[in-house]
Formats: C-alpha cells, structure tokens, sequence
C-alpha cells in the first residue's frame, strides 16, 4: 500500500479538491434534493476508477522496466533535476547501475531514478 500512496498521493490531492467542489456545487440551493449524492457518488466512482487505472498503468510499466533493465538491456528515465544539460538519462547494467527496490541506484550519479519515471530507450533520445 506505501507504493500507491506514493504513486498516487497528487491524484488523491486533486480528486478530494474535485469533490470539495462537487460538494459546493451539489449544496446548492436551487439543485434538486437528491443532487448532493448523486454528485458525489457519480463524481467520486469516477475519480477512484481514473485514479486506480492510473496506478495499474503506472505499475505494468514499472514491471515491465524492471524486466528490460534486469534482462541487460537500456532504459531511459527522465531527469527533472538538470533541465539545462540533459533532460534524460540512459540506465543499463554496462553503466554501473543496479536496481534497489523500484529506484535506480549508481555511484556515479548524483540522484537515484524511481523506476515509475523510466520506458525502454528505443535508440532515439528525445529533445
């Protein structure tokens, strides 16, 4: 369970101001009665599926990161900390990088990497 909170913890942020407001909104005087609850019933069902889906994606592509990394091949994370050098990083075992958890770790790199910013590098590195 830390994982999704970790993952998931902006979302849930924004979903419960969204339901703030649908609460607001729903409250409103001149709405039928019945408005409030099916606001936030309506509101709320479709904030937990977006927020779940959000977290099943999220955790096949970690899997499925972790798997290419483990296998030899290169990956590719993003790289918030430099945005003026270099906006990515290329993560491969050759590099001197291991895997600890769902971060990547190096001796020659300043930061770890969560494996949930990372894709397969492809060869082409974006600008």
């Amino acid at each position: 369970m830390p994982l999704f909170l970790e993952l998931e913890v902006a979302y849930i942020a924004i979903g419960i101001f969204i339901l703030v407001v649908t609460a607001i909104v729903t409250l409103y005087s001149d709405l039928p009665k019945g408005a409030f609850i099916k606001g936030m019933l309506g509101v709320g069902t479709l904030l937990t599926v977006m927020i779940l889906a959000h977290y099943y994606i999220t955790t096949a592509r970690m899997d499925g990161v972790k798997e290419i990394f483990n296998e030899g091949e290169t990956i590719i994370c993003e790289n918030k900390m430099q945005r003026t050098i270099s906006r990515s990083v290329l993560i491969s075992k050759k590099l001197q990088w291991r895997l600890d958890g769902d971060l990547f770790k190096s001796e020659n790199h300043i930061r770890d990497f969560h494996t949930s910013r990372c894709i397969e590098f492809d060869g082409i590195v974006p600008k």
